[in-house]
């Protein structure tokens, strides 16, 4: 299973945005991680569709939307009309996930379930059933740059022998405080795909670091 490289753009200098998306792209990422936060869910505001929709007009890599929003059915068909390939909801604020996913599959979207690092993963287990992918969280959601929780290694074994069981097609994302010093952990305890911010965007040559972590988790996927 080919490991995948998602640069989160809420990370990056809005003032220069296009500019590093781009960067990341010459450095191989795979998946643009596109942060959508409403102030309620989670303590703080983002972008929504429209910013979205100017992105995918300038780029062809795929769009993974993570919607930490409450009431996100409402919003969904919007965000795969603005070009969200992949879309991502939280178990915590989804009372019918079974609904809410085939939702953005109906849509033509893959379908993601997001499970927050003070949630028991035991709450995914019908989930993962009709997931294309689990995002697991491995800092609370909300705001870039938060230190990595060192307990996510384990939750990410955990994880990883729970989707083999029941749906080894799922693939599983991480996302939170991934860089350059823990993405190979992350990589071996089982992650398919790496949402990495400031561990991408602070640095002084962006392209180049994209590089460097691409190198990393794919010397890992060959171990």
């Amino acid at each position: 299973m080919r490991k995948l490289l998602a640069p989160s753009i809420l990370a990056g200098d809005w003032w220069n945005i296009g500019e590093q998306i781009e960067a990341t792209i010459r450095g191989g990422a795979d998946l643009l991680h596109f942060d959508v936060m409403d102030g309620h869910f989670v303590p703080n505001i983002t972008a929504g569709p429209e910013i979205l929709s100017c992105i995918k007009k300038r780029v062809k890599v795929p769009v993974d939307a993570h919607l930490m929003i409450d009431n996100p059915d409402r919003y969904i068909p919007e965000f795969v009309k603005a070009g969200a390939s992949w879309i991502s909801v939280h178990i915590e604020n989804v009372p019918h996930i079974h609904r809410t996913l085939h939702l953005i599959k109906d849509l033509g979207a893959r379908a993601g379930v997001v499970i927050n690092p003070g949630t028991s993963l035991s709450l995914l287990e019908e989930a993962l059933r009709h997931a294309d992918f689990v995002l697991l969280m491995s800092v609370n959601p909300g705001f870039s740059g938060q230190s990595f929780i060192e307990r996510s290694i384990e939750r990410l074994k955990e994880l990883r022998k729970m989707r083999d069981s029941i749906n080894p097609s799922c693939l599983i994302e991480i996302d939170g405080g991934i860089k350059e010093e823990n993405i190979r952990d992350v990589a071996l305890a089982g992650a398919d795909i790496f949402v990495v911010g400031s561990g991408i965007f602070a640095s002084e040559d962006i392209e180049a670091e994209t590089k460097k972590l691409k190198e990393i988790i794919s010397f890992a996927e060959a171990v």
